[in-house]
């Protein structure tokens, strides 16, 4: 398995790959990925094994400290050397969960945020999702501003120490 950037043409992988691991109301639609795939290819991060995309993790940079809805659709917020790498989405191909597709690529984030001097990162869960981004050093900050899909989120942090 590997780990790349996204190119244009993975466009429809990522946009199939979203729409089975979210609901319509909660899933980016195609536009919205095209328009993030153009601001800011460098910021979705495919594992791909045999060629074939099974997972990716995207987002955008900014120097807001939280996730707000309208990051998921304007791509023009992004700000390269943004403070913070906000987390849109963590996707796994249904088939290939529970086999460490999303947790090795959530580590590789982690690692290039860091790399990059990030402060840390930002994404938003469901309840039953918070243990599971504890794993990776993230706290929970409570019930987000979020009202995406019409569904509670919560907020998650992983801050890296100042050195």
């Amino acid at each position: 398995m590997e780990i790349r950037t996204a190119i244009p043409t993975d466009l429809e992988a990522v946009t199939a790959i979203e729409a089975a691991c979210f609901p319509a109301e909660q899933a980016a639609s195609r536009t919205d990925m095209a328009g993030r795939l153009a601001a800011y290819p460098d910021r979705f991060w495919l594992l791909l094994d045999g060629g074939a995309v099974i997972g990716f993790v995207n987002g955008m940079c900014t120097d807001e400290p939280d996730l707000r809805d309208e990051m998921y659709t304007d791509p023009t917020l992004h700000k390269e050397t943004g403070e913070w790498q906000m987390i849109f989405g963590v996707d796994t191909v249904p088939s290939r969960r529970r086999q460490g597709c999303a947790a090795r690529l959530l580590e590789y984030v982690i690692a290039v945020s860091r790399a990059e001097g990030r402060k840390g990162l930002v994404l938003t869960c469901r309840e039953h999702l918070i243990h599971y981004y504890a794993k990776f050093g993230f706290s929970c900050e409570g019930v987000s501003q979020s009202v995406h899909g019409d569904v509670t989120w919560y907020q998650m942090r992983l801050t890296f120490e100042a050195c």
